[in-house]
């Protein structure tokens, strides 16, 4: 057998979506507008909820830092499959695809743990509603967003590094339209062993934990609503919820059923089209979810249009 050659690679390929030369044309158009929806979408949301006074509380303080998060996770992988469409180009460099790892896994990890920490404000929020102001102080609400940003960078670091030691051989092609962290383990051809403990090690501990945080919040949630007389309380507390609600069910369902997808066809090329519900999709629709459901953004948003239609025109003149 002819020994497989191994050198330090200094690019990949990225096979993208579709290897379809006429189809690329119809991705671009479609992943294009879906990019500039999510950009704009986001910062609308935190321009609204900074130009606002309303808005100054903990659960849009942690929704514009979700925004935030949103953005910078979707612009670490379609920028570079839309360039690679437009120049008709496969090819990322050896440094290119280990910071775009790095980052996708930064940012997937801050959108779970804000998720689960935006869960949390919503339970406090409604059983203990008198101290909910006391509670979740700003001090709490900065460092719990601190402590997110943290761990996701020590995670997203140490993954980095972990396959940084790997070797691969002269020519890898991946079979993705980014640089994910399984993909390239996968690829390797030196032993990959440690690296599939550490990974699946973090997917248990810090993609399991935020899990059963938002769980057993959520468990708290319904509990307290159940134990409230009337109707119409009821109601105006679940209503506080459906938005971060309809999120996480959004995001955890599209995850999981990427991996599950994955498994059980044993396709890559499947698992890539499978993986844009949850970094395309998702982000892009968390402004329409959280604007369409919450009448203080709709009026933020509102205010914010009038606000600068009004000096506009004194700018002009």
């Amino acid at each position: 057998m002819e020994s497989r050659n191994l050198t330090n690679v200094s690019e990949f390929l990225l096979l993208g979506l579709s290897g379809e030369p006429e189809l690329q044309p119809l991705i671009f158009a479609l992943f294009l507008p879906m990019y500039l929806i999510t950009v704009f979408g986001n910062l609308l949301i935190i321009l609204a909820t900074i130009s606002d006074s309303h808005l100054h509380t903990p659960m849009y303080f942690f929704l514009s830092n979700l925004s935030f998060v949103d953005i910078c996770f979707i612009s670490t992988t379609v920028p570079k499959m839309l360039w690679n469409i437009y120049t008709q180009s496969k090819v990322i460099t050896y440094e290119g695809c280990i910071i775009q790892m790095y980052f996708f896994a930064l940012f997937v990890g801050l959108d779970d743990f804000l998720l689960t920490v935006m869960a949390y404000d919503r339970f406090v929020a409604i059983s203990r509603p008198l101290h909910y102001t006391v509670i979740m102080n700003p001090q709490l609400c900065e460092v719990l967003v601190l402590v997110s940003w943290i761990i996701s960078i020590l995670h997203s670091f140490l993954q980095t590094l972990m396959v940084l030691r790997l070797s691969f051989c002269r020519e890898v092609i991946i079979p993705h339209y980014f640089c994910e962290l399984k993909q390239l383990v996968q690829l390797a051809c030196s032993d990959n062993f440690l690296n599939d403990m550490v990974m699946y090690f973090a997917v248990v501990v810090l993609g399991g934990a935020p899990l059963a945080g938002i769980l057993y919040s959520y468990s708290r949630i319904v509990s307290c609503i159940c134990g409230i007389s009337s109707a119409q309380g009821k109601y105006k507390a679940f209503s506080t919820c459906t938005s971060h609600l309809s999120v996480v069910s959004l995001f955890y369902c599209t995850c999981l059923g990427v991996y599950l997808s994955s498994a059980a066809t044993h396709s890559s090329h499947s698992s890539a089209i499978a993986s844009v519900m949850y970094t395309v999709v998702t982000p892009m629709l968390n402004p329409f979810i959280y604007s369409l459901r919450n009448k203080d953004i709709k009026t933020a948003l509102k205010t914010f249009f009038r606000m600068t239609a009004i000096r506009r025109p004194f700018i002009l003149s």
